[in-house]
């Protein structure tokens, strides 16, 4: 018997949403239900509603999402009725050739849902990421569910089901931020922003927000930014190099994903440092560096995929650390809304009037 429930639906190509009757299967084999509590705003469900990630029209939107298991299919060990979980779109599969090696984190054959949400009339829906959790129910794979502390509030708990997570692990997980290093974090929306308290957990002393809008500077202060740079009037790599001794950071972080935003985080860098690209880019964009610049600066250029995480050993780790007072994951929460102002909140996102807008069910 399918579940008829409320859901966000983007059916074309730079529409606006709305939200329509969705049918939700009972669960199959290696599947649950969710009862979705709360699912965080974010620029991936943006590029879902303009055509950027593909054009399996129609979508049902969201994924950065908590809630509760209402229903498990057969075979499903790792989560019962009741559990609180939050979603994640790499469900580990365990023979992957990345698996294999003992690398979970790069998992390259995640899991999804067999079955296939519909709208009333019986159209199959796209679930962003896998999930579409801007509903009041959604069907996952078992995998794609990670119990944590029900303590936590599912508003900030689901935030690490995506941008938050990205931003931590850029620096924790990908940039290995030690204690006593310096960090740059170019971008300070939601998820620079995490990037700069990921750094300050892992015992960063100086840490650059660098930013072309002042309010946001102020919020990365808020998150543990030692000092900031707005680049819009100021040249953000000698500005750098002036608060480390002249010679750049050991982690620079580009949360934008621009060619010229890149190139101000490799040249931010000290000696042997390392650049983490977490902002996603555009398909048509490029990068040129010199060639001896690459050579002569050591250190790494990496790309941080959802911060490199493995849920399973991350998100209960940060709800811990989040009920302890150590990790600020409720600051993230601009403001709590209903399935009806999504709209609206893409719009304020686009603005960067909001860190997050968080969808309460």
């Amino acid at each position: 018997m399918a579940y008829e429930v409320r859901g966000v639906v983007a059916r074309g190509k730079g529409a606006p949403v709305g939200v329509e009757t969705i049918l939700v299967p009972d669960p199959g084999p290696g599947e649950a239900v969710v009862d979705v509590a709360a699912c965080g705003v974010c620029h991936t469900d943006l590029h879902y509603r303009e055509g950027g990630i593909n054009d399996e029209f129609p979508f049902l939107l969201g994924h950065e999402a908590a809630g509760t298991v209402a229903a498990v299919g057969e075979g499903v060990t790792t989560v019962a009725v009741g559990d609180f979980v939050i979603l994640n779109w790499r469900a580990v599969c365990g023979q992957c050739r990345a698996c294999l090696k003992g690398q979970l984190q790069y998992c390259f054959n995640t899991h999804n849902a067999a079955q296939k949400m519909t709208l009333a009339d019986g159209t199959e829906l796209s679930p962003a990421l896998g999930i579409g959790a801007f509903a009041e129910k959604t069907l996952v794979h078992s995998g794609q569910c990670t119990k944590v502390n029900p303590a936590a509030p599912a508003t900030a708990a689901g935030l690490l089901g995506c941008g938050v997570m990205a931003g931590v692990g850029a620096a924790v997980n990908t940039g290995a931020v030690q204690r006593g290093e310096s960090v740059a974090v170019f971008g300070c929306g939601g998820v620079g922003d995490a990037a700069i308290a990921g750094a300050k957990l892992a015992g960063a002393t100086t840490i650059v927000a660098v930013d072309v809008d002042d309010r946001k500077l102020q919020w990365a202060r808020q998150f543990g930014a030692t000092h900031t740079v707005n680049s819009r009037s100021t040249d953000a790599v000698e500005a750098i190099k002036g608060f480390t001794n002249g010679f750049g950071v050991d982690v620079a972080i580009d949360a934008v994903g621009r060619p010229e935003v890149f190139e101000q985080a490799f040249y931010a860098r000290d000696l042997a440092g390392r650049v983490v690209l977490v902002g996603v880019p555009t398909l048509d964009m490029q990068l040129t560096l010199p060639m001896i610049e690459l050579f002569g600066r050591g250190g790494a250029l990496k790309s941080s995929w959802y911060g490199d995480c493995l849920p399973s050993r991350d998100f209960p780790m940060l709800v811990d650390l989040y009920l302890q007072g150590r990790f600020p994951l409720e600051d993230f929460v601009s403001e709590t809304i209903g399935l009806d102002d999504v709209e609206a909140a893409f719009e304020k996102m686009h603005k960067g009037e909001v860190l997050r807008s968080v969808v309460v069910l």
